[in-house]
């Protein structure tokens, strides 16, 4: 029960840990410094979003065959509880990956 609750924690960790650093907020530039010009060798936001959801996909499937390896040791209700679990967890994670594309596919046609 304890290993249960303690890769509960681990992956309740992993995944806020990765949501906070999708989020943090850009430096801020000083009063003095001029604004960076736009080129257009820059990737468009589509891109950029199109790599942020394969990324998200990777870390998922990266973090799904984790919690499955964790799950090895453990025997018969609780290995099933624990794959249970990571399962879970990764299709949520997957579900995410589904509503970033779905994010990126209406900003691109936003902006057309």
């Amino acid at each position: 029960m304890k290993n249960i609750i303690a890769l509960a924690a681990a992956l309740c960790l992993g995944f806020s840990a990765s949501a906070f650093a999708q989020t943090t907020a850009p430096a801020t530039r000083s009063a003095s410094a001029p604004a960076a010009p736009m080129t257009s060798t820059a990737p468009s936001a589509a891109a950029e979003a199109k790599a942020d959801a394969k990324a998200m996909k990777k870390q998922a499937d990266g973090d799904y065959k984790a919690a499955k390896a964790k799950c090895k040791p453990l025997k018969g209700k609780e290995e099933t509880a624990c794959k249970k679990d990571a399962k879970a967890a990764h299709e949520k994670a997957l579900a995410d990956v589904k509503r970033a594309e779905a994010d990126a596919k209406a900003a691109k046609k936003a902006k057309s």
